[in-house]
């Protein structure tokens, strides 16, 4: 029997508006992922730590605040630095198309989605590319 995929949401930094990241870990346990979310305001290192401790497949990244430049390199910095650049990662909020093409380009994440993305996009992506990896 094949693992689910599983997927760490967390909301990195101060932002405290979280109904967006409910709603895609909703989505995405309806498509039969396991989902663990780690609430408001996690650490770049908090969010890391939690994603290798639970084995994830991807992470998906809220984030609001306008600290995107900052918070999202620093979690794949840390992914990177504990071996665990494999992890997908992908983001949503209210991130410019300029920043988004930066962060996907430059920082190692996988996508980003802003507001009113439909959510099977996210699952798509995130179901094709966990298991592309997975025949890897």
């Amino acid at each position: 029997m094949e693992r689910k995929i599983r997927v760490l949401v967390a909301k990195p930094g101060l932002d405290g508006h979280d109904r967006g990241a409910k709603v895609v870990a909703r989505a995405l346990r309806d498509a039969g992922m396991e989902v663990i979310y780690t609430g408001l305001q996690q650490t770049p290192s908090m969010i890391v730590e939690a994603a290798i401790q639970e084995d994830v497949d991807a992470i998906g990244l809220s984030i609001l605040s306008g600290a995107h430049m900052t918070l999202l390199p620093k979690i794949t910095s840390l992914l990177r630095e504990q071996g665990a650049d494999d992890v997908l990662v992908v983001a949503g909020g209210i991130i410019s198309d300029a920043d988004a093409a930066t962060l996907v380009r430059d920082h190692g994440i996988a996508a980003v989605y802003g507001p009113g993305s439909p959510t099977h996009d996210v699952v798509d992506f995130i179901q094709t590319h966990v298991a592309a990896s997975r025949e890897l």
